[in-house]
C-alpha cells in the first residue's frame, strides 16, 4: 500500500519538473504488478486499465497512451508544460493496477543523448548513487550492464559521487525502448491491485465514519467498481451526514471515477422499529433493514455483493453471532474487508487514502439516533425474523428505496446535481 496522502502533490516539486527543456520531453512511465501475471487474460486487464487511465484525466485534454511490453505503460501529452505532466503523474498514482509511477525524460535512442540527459538529471544530488539500465530493444549497441557501467563512469566523472550498488541514496534509471529511451530518477508507489471494474460491481454501505471508506478502497483495489448507499437520520437530523458522505465518495472517486452516492432518509424507519418495542435488538434490526434496502438497490444496479466496514469485536454489536444474524437478512454475499483489522490499522489506511480528516468531522448520523442503553451482543435470528414479519420489513425496504436520491460526487470537479429523480426511477438510465 502507498504511504502518501492522496491529496498531496507527489511530483510538482520533483527534480524532473521545471528542468531545462533540452532534457527532452517529460512524460509518465508506469509499472504494473498483478496484471502481468494474468496470462492469456492479460489483454482484458490491460484494456480495462487503459480505459480507467483515460477516464482519470479526461478533463486534461488529449493524452497519448501506449503499452510498452508486459508491465510498462507510457502516457504523453505533447506540448504540455512540466506542471501539467506532473498533474497527470499525480493522478496515475491513484489508478488501481499501477504499482509505480515515474516522471521520465523521453530522449532519442542514442548513447550520447542518453548520457547527456542522465548526467544532467543527476546534478545537485547528495550521497551515493547507482545506475539501473534495461534494454527492451536488444539491438541497442550496449547490453544493460554495459550501459549501466558506462553511465556510472560518466556521472562520477561529472559529479564525483560515490557508487553504492546495494543501497544507493540516488538511483539513475535508463530504459531503452524500440524507438526512444527514457531517463529518470525517483518515483512514487501506486495503488497496486487490479483495475477498478475488472472484478464486477459492488454496493458499499457508506456511513460517515472511518471504517466504510477504507473498506470501499480495499475492494476497489481488488477490481470492484462500487456504488455507495448512505442512510441519513433525516427528517430528525440535519444534512451534515450527507455532506460528509458526499465528500468521502468524492475523495474515493479518485480511485475509480464515476462514483454514485444513493442517500436514503432513515429516521422514520428507525422510529418505527423503536416503537415496536424491540429494545436491545434495535441496532441489529435496523442494520438488517439497511441490508435489505441495499440488496434491493443492488439488484437494480447489477451489483453482485454488499460491502460493509465491519471489524470483528470493534463495537459491541459486531460480535460473530450478530454478524451471522446480519448475513441471514439478505441473499447477496456481504464482504467485510476490515474484519480482522483493529482501529489503529484502519485509521492508518484512512489517513493514506485521504479520508480520515473528512470522517473525523462532527455530524449526527442515523446510527447515533434512538440507540438503546444496552445493545444485544448475541441476537437470535428467529427473534429478528419475527420482528420483520410483524413490520413487513421487505415492503418497508422497498419503500425506503423509492425515497433514495442519487448524487454524483466527482473529484474532477464537474457540475453534478445534488438531487435528481428517486433511485427507483433513475437506476435504469444511470447504471
Amino acid at each position: 500500500m502507498p504511504t502518501h496522502c492522496a491529496n498531496q502533490s507527489r511530483f510538482a516539486s520533483g527534480p524532473e519538473v521545471g528542468a531545462d527543456a533540452g532534457l527532452g520531453e517529460l512524460c509518465v512511465l508506469m509499472k504494473l504488478g498483478e496484471i502481468v501475471l494474468k496470462g492469456s487474460n492479460r489483454k482484458l486487464f490491460e484494456r480495462r486499465l487503459h480505459n480507467n487511465i483515460r477516464a482519470s484525466v479526461r478533463d486534461l485534454g488529449d493524452i497519448r497512451l501506449s503499452q510498452r511490453g508486459a508491465g510498462v505503460i507510457i502516457v504523453r501529452k505533447p506540448g504540455a508544460s512540466d506542471l501539467e505532466v506532473a498533474e497527470i503523474a499525480d493522478r496515475m498514482a491513484n489508478v488501481m493496477g499501477v504499482v509505480w509511477v515515474h516522471l521520465v525524460r523521453r530522449v532519442p535512442k542514442e548513447l550520447d543523448a542518453v548520457t547527456d540527459v542522465g548526467v544532467r538529471v543527476m546534478e545537485g544530488r547528495e550521497g551515493t548513487f547507482a545506475v539501473r539500465a534495461r534494454r527492451r530493444d536488444k539491438r541497442f549497441e550496449m547490453t544493460s550492464s554495459e550501459l549501466a557501467g558506462y553511465l556510472g563512469s560518466k556521472v562520477i566523472e561529472a559529479h564525483g559521487y560515490k557508487v553504492n550498488l546495494k543501497r544507493p541514496d540516488n538511483t539513475l534509471y535508463v530504459e531503452v525502448d524500440k524507438d526512444e529511451a527514457f531517463v529518470f530518477t525517483d518515483g512514487v508507489p501506486g495503488q497496486g491491485g487490479l483495475p477498478a471494474g475488472m472484478s464486477g460491481r459492488g454496493l458499499v454501505l457508506m456511513s460517515g465514519g472511518i471504517d466504510s471508506p477504507v473498506a470501499a478502497h480495499r475492494m476497489i483495489r481488488r477490481g470492484l467498481k462500487v456504488d455507495f448507499l448512505h442512510f441519513s437520520g433525516m427528517p430528525f437530523t440535519g444534512p451534515e451526514s450527507i455532506y460528509k458522505a458526499y465528500s468521502l465518495v468524492r475523495q474515493l472517486d479518485r480511485y475509480q471515477v464515476g462514483s454514485r452516492l444513493f442517500v436514503v432518509p432513515f429516521g422514520k424507519a428507525q422510529q418505527q422499529l423503536k416503537s415496536s418495542g424491540i429494545e436491545r435488538l434495535q441496532i441489529v434490526a435496523q442494520r438488517r433493514l439497511m441490508l435489505k434496502t441495499a440488496e434491493a438497490l443492488a439488484d437494480d444496479l447489477g451489483a453482485e455483493c454488499l460491502i460493509t466496514g465491519d471489524a470483528l469485536g470493534q463495537v459491541s454489536s459486531q460480535t460473530m453471532t450478530n454478524l451471522t444474524a446480519l448475513d441471514d437478512a439478505v441473499d447477496l454475499p456481504i464482504l467485510r474487508p476490515l474484519i480482522g483489522m483493529d482501529k489503529t490499522e484502519i485509521m492508518d489506511q484512512a489517513r493514506r487514502i485521504g479520508t480520515l480528516a473528512i470522517s473525523e468531522l462532527p455530524d449526527e448520523d442515523c446510527c447515533t439516533m434512538l440507540t438503546p442503553r444496552q445493545v444485544e451482543t448475541a441476537a437470535k435470528i428467529p427473534d429478528l425474523r419475527q420482528i420483520e414479519r410483524r413490520l413487513d420489513a421487505e415492503e418497508l425496504a422497498e419503500h425506503l428505496l423509492t425515497t433514495a436520491q442519487v448524487h454524483k460526487p466527482s473529484f474532477l470537479g464537474e457540475a453534478a446535481p445534488k438531487r435528481v429523480a428517486p433511485a427507483s426511477a433513475s437506476v435504469a438510465t444511470t447504471a
